[in-house]
């Protein structure tokens, strides 16, 4: 990655881990899905499921590992969003929620998937 702009940075990080999805099998249905202020980075089918994915990229792990920036107030947003995706498209797929974390240590990108990383809080 050349431009270490955070907004670049995650437009890059966005493109690998799509790249990431694709290699190993998955259909991307959408990307930068929005539904009033929410968005989900990625919208991708596999093994029947449907699966949200946010996408977290860093240029460095000083502050922590990029997954740990999806916070419960993130993942409540990512909720709300794939609700309404389900409904509005009226997909009856079992769903997931997926982190793909794009860290660039040196010179080296380290791509983290991390398949079912929360679930959906029921209150």
């Amino acid at each position: 990655m050349k431009d270490k702009n955070s907004h670049n940075f995650g437009i890059e990080g966005e493109k690998i881990a799509k790249k990431h999805l694709l290699e190993k099998g998955y259909e991307i249905l959408e990307q930068n899905w929005r539904f009033k202020k929410y968005e989900v980075d990625i919208i991708a089918t596999h093994n029947n499921l449907i699966i949200f994915v946010e996408v977290k990229a860093r240029s460095t792990s000083d502050f922590g590992e990029p997954e740990l920036f999806v916070t419960e107030k993130k993942q409540g947003f990512l909720v709300h969003a794939a609700h309404e995706y389900l409904v509005s498209k009226n997909i009856e797929l079992e769903s997931r929620f997926d982190i793909i974390s794009v860290l660039q240590l040196n010179n080296t990108l380290q791509v983290k998937h991390l398949e079912g990383a929360f679930y959906p809080s029921i209150k």
